[in-house]
């Protein structure tokens, strides 16, 4: 066997894997050049043992790229066991504070690189246009393309300072969906006039900021190319090429994903990936050896049968060596510590008028399946906020409800309390809807807390929206109904 090729074909492949430690499999992979893994939060327990796993992982090879997502607000992975103390992303577009967003992606960026972590996926630079969107929602920025696009760059120069690589996602833009790609195959409708307006822009401000990878999408824009995904689409990948002369490593959205794999497998996808232009391949959470080896061994058959170029493989692997080579001047340029990153205000959400301080509420969660890119972390105003409850709102009693048979049970035993209820996209699910419906047939003084993205427009009356569920909104929000606001 070709031992160039193996190499090369193994620095384009980023697997996750399964637990808390390096898995002998992977430790011989690195060792055989993998060029890069994903951490997932089934990988990440304490700050200690993430460190002691990426010290595992680039003693098994130094020049080794180790990413995550740690967006802030409803997507972390260091937080995933308590729930971020950073804002969303649309809670710093609301506010539209660019020193703001900067220090919030300089104290990720910080907290990633004491974890020995080299590249974060993100930011993300979807412009949410469709208040529907299952999937990028309060991880935009916002719904207008120039104000995405200033924060885009904000947070890659704060991220970037502390020296870690930040990888803008998910080109051409995931915005303008109502379906999740992790689930089916979204498509994006809109005219190329559109897009080149409203969609691209953010992605110009990341390249134009210094990004050091550029993440690719697994939907349909038939505008840009009318048969292939973005991940696997020559033009579109080869656009962000020409278009922005990015140089970078252009990664993939997880294989995994049925938007990807589905129909086809993930070995078949990571061909299509390679030969469209992508370099860094993410095969998704807990791969196994025998998963990575599949994958591997079928790139190099396609490759044998001339349905993948040696050549564009080559490419992709000297563009990861390149990323690994960047990400070293990054970390020896890295600016020091600030002494505290900053925490989520309360001043920035929207309020549709005055709330006055509440004494011994009902705090009322109306529940939802978490998002796949989200996870299971903590979420709202619950029991795992106990200690700041206790501190803020003595007397609450804090409730979830996952029905509306369960949800009538509830207003009927706490009558006459202040009632507070929250739910991430409320206009959007229909059990969310139905339930906020009830409540203000039955209790017209609650105070509806929208946690997720804000559809003011929609049939649910709002009184409050965090523009996030995530730890730091929770507590933030918590501070606000113990003291008012006017």
């Amino acid at each position: 066997m070709d031992a160039q090729l193996r190499r090369a074909v193994n620095a384009t492949l980023m697997p996750g894997f399964a637990g808390p430690t390096l898995p002998g499999w992977l430790a011989d992979e690195l060792a055989d050049g993998r060029g890069a893994v994903c951490l997932f939060g089934g990988n990440i327990a304490s700050p200690a043992q993430v460190r002691a796993l990426t010290d595992a992982i680039h003693a098994a090879n130094p020049d080794a790229v180790i990413a995550t997502d740690e967006e802030g607000g409803d997507v972390t992975r260091l937080h995933h066991r308590a729930g971020s103390p950073y804002p969303s992303m649309a809670y710093l577009g609301h506010a539209d504070d660019e020193a703001l967003t900067e220090a919030v992606g300089r104290g990720i960026g910080i907290e990633l690189a004491a974890a020995g972590i080299d590249l974060n996926l993100a930011p993300d630079a979807d412009v949410n246009a469709d208040p529907r969107n299952p999937v990028i929602g309060v991880r935009s920025f916002g719904a207008e393309a120039a104000l995405v696009a200033r924060h885009v760059a904000a947070y890659i120069r704060g991220l970037q300072s502390a020296g870690v690589g930040a990888v803008a996602k998910h080109y051409p833009g995931h915005g303008d969906t109502a379906t999740d790609s992790h689930l089916a195959l979204p498509t994006v409708a809109a005219d190329a006039g559109t897009l080149a307006v409203r969609d691209l822009p953010p992605f110009d401000a990341a390249v134009a900021a210094g990004a050091l990878g550029v993440m690719t999408s697994h939907i349909m824009v038939p505008a840009l190319d009318r048969d292939r995904p973005a991940t696997f689409s020559p033009a579109i990948l080869g656009g962000l090429r020409w278009r922005t002369g990015f140089a970078g490593a252009i990664v993939s959205d997880a294989l995994d994903m049925a938007g990807a794999s589905g129909g086809r497998g993930v070995p078949e996808a990571a061909v299509l990936a390679l030969s469209a232009g992508v370099d860094l391949v993410c095969l998704g959470s807990e791969s196994t050896g025998e998963q990575v080896e599949a994958v591997r061994s079928h790139l190099l058959a396609a490759i044998a049968q001339g349905r993948l170029g040696r050549g564009r493989v080559l490419d992709a692997a000297d563009r990861v060596h390149r990323l690994t080579t960047r990400l070293t001047r990054l970390r020896a340029a890295a600016r020091p510590a600030p002494a505290e990153p900053p925490a989520v205000d309360p001043r920035g959400f929207w309020r549709r008028g005055p709330i006055e301080p509440l004494t011994g509420p009902v705090l009322l969660r109306l529940a939802s399946p978490a998002g796949i890119a989200a996870g299971e972390t903590p979420w709202g105003i619950a029991e795992h906020l106990l200690p700041e409850l206790d501190a803020a709102l003595p007397g609450h009693t804090c409730l979830t409800v996952a029905d509306l048979d369960t949800l009538e049970a509830a207003l009927e035993t706490h009558p006459g309390r202040p009632l507070v209820v929250q739910g991430r996209d409320l206009s959007r699910v229909g059990f969310l809807a139905a339930a906020s419906a009830i409540v203000l047939r039955r209790r017209p003084d609650a105070v509806i807390v929208e946690l997720g993205w804000p559809d003011l427009a929609g049939a649910t009356r709002i009184d409050l929206a965090t523009f996030g569920s995530g730890r730091g909104a929770a507590a933030a929000l918590i501070r606000l109904l113990a003291e008012g606001a006017r």
